[in-house]
């Protein structure tokens, strides 16, 4: 029997209401639904008085959720997708996002066009996309204190985030950098046009095997966004006597001491979007945040 997830955003009603539409549509159509709320993978932050996450970037897989499901659809917003990544992406199973949030830039179809939607998916007319995720993970020593799936990016920060601090950087094989900012990004290309856009990084398109660096509010005009190979893999040491926060995809993280180090690695396990219809990166782009749109007044036309 075909098998399908249902991860949703359990603290809005109208993601509720859609999914038990979902559920029954798919059942009628003989499918197994499995439902999970989208709270599995919403870590939150790690209380510095506590032990870290160790148990390593596959635990927020949902124990009734399987490798060989057919699909997961995801109803939420961009944090919930964020969420869903970290349950799916480790089995490889790939997602339909929903919109039932606000922006939605990683949705793939919306509420008026979700019986459309669900008949493609009965009739398997879909492709997948996949989209680079890295493993970032707090080492000290030899011993793993956390460890979590990131789609968008790692940001590394003082509390407060206007103090500067300092940070060794190690790509590859590649001699140690020295950067003095309020704190650095490491971004996937997806997440380019998340945080990473916001401290002045380029938009970089998905397909591109890259991963960005970009100083938040850096001391020196050398220090500039820095896009490089994703089979580099990544060490941040922070040179601060302070404790600092990271703060991966926007709604999980913890603080880094300065005995510890900051790996970050690209996964073997890509997150898988669902599309419905060709994904146009550029016309996204257009919709979501504007990019390219003609000016339509321009100097000494009528008003």
């Amino acid at each position: 029997m075909p098998c399908v997830g249902l991860i949703i955003n359990d603290g809005k009603d109208l993601a509720l209401s859609t999914a038990d539409t979902i559920e029954a549509r798919l059942k009628q159509a003989g499918y197994d639904v499995l439902r999970a709320s989208s709270a599995a993978g919403m870590v939150g932050f790690a209380n510095p008085e506590q032990h870290l996450r160790s148990k390593g970037h596959t635990a927020c897989v949902p124990s009734h959720f399987q490798a060989g499901m057919d699909l997961a659809m995801v109803l939420g917003g961009d944090g919930t997708v964020l969420s869903a990544t970290r349950m799916t992406a480790p089995i490889d199973v790939p997602i339909l996002t929903i919109n039932t949030g606000h922006l939605g830039f990683l949705a793939e179809t919306y509420l008026p066009k979700l019986e459309e939607a669900l008949e493609q998916v009965i009739a398997g007319d879909w492709t997948v996309e996949e989209r680079t995720t890295l493993v970032v993970t707090v080492m000290r020593g030899d011993q793993r204190r956390w460890e979590l799936l990131c789609l968008n990016e790692m940001a590394l920060h003082r509390e407060p985030i206007t103090s500067m601090c300092h940070f060794e950087i190690a790509v590859g094989r590649h001699a140690p950098v020295d950067i003095a900012a309020d704190g650095v990004i490491l971004s996937t290309p997806t997440g380019s046009t998340a945080y990473a856009l916001s401290a002045g990084g380029p938009v970089i398109s998905p397909d591109c095997p890259v991963l960005q660096l970009t100083p938040i509010a850096p001391h020196s005009l050398a220090s500039r966004a820095l896009v490089f190979s994703d089979h580099e893999p990544v060490t941040v040491f922070p040179a601060t006597p302070e404790r600092l926060m990271m703060v991966v995809d926007g709604n999980a993280g913890c603080y880094v001491w300065p005995e510890d180090r900051v790996l970050i690695r690209r996964s073997e396990h890509p997150v898988r979007f669902v599309r419905l219809a060709d994904h146009e990166f550029f016309q996204v782009l257009r919709n979501k945040l504007g990019w390219g749109l003609p000016h339509v007044a321009k100097p000494g036309s009528a008003a």
